[in-house]
């Protein structure tokens, strides 16, 4: 017997992970996750770390040009990031040398 209100794995598990106050702490992990897919081979090569914490992405490059870039699209970047794991998990970010 069914109930009315059935909920799919995925949406039980979000529930639980926002009551939980863990959902920021997994979407960070997947912004980490994504950034070479987002991001391409030639930027994640000059990428030394990439972080988030409290909804602020920390990137470190190994490029004074790529740094000067990121900076200069960041908001297309973060726009993309938050796209690719399907929530609102950076708000903004820091390019570091």
């Amino acid at each position: 017997m069914t109930s009315a209100k059935t909920q799919s794995i995925s949406d039980a598990l979000v529930s639980y992970l926002r009551e939980s106050g863990l959902e920021q702490s997994v979407l960070d992990v997947q912004i980490e996750e994504v950034w070479p897919q987002v991001m391409g081979d030639v930027v994640t090569r000059l990428t030394r770390s990439v972080e988030v914490r409290d909804g602020m992405l920390y990137v470190r490059v190994n490029s004074a040009a790529l740094k000067t870039q990121l900076f200069e699209n960041r908001f297309e970047m973060v726009r993309k990031l938050n796209e690719a794991v399907g929530a609102k998990a950076i708000r903004d970010c820091r390019i570091l040398g």
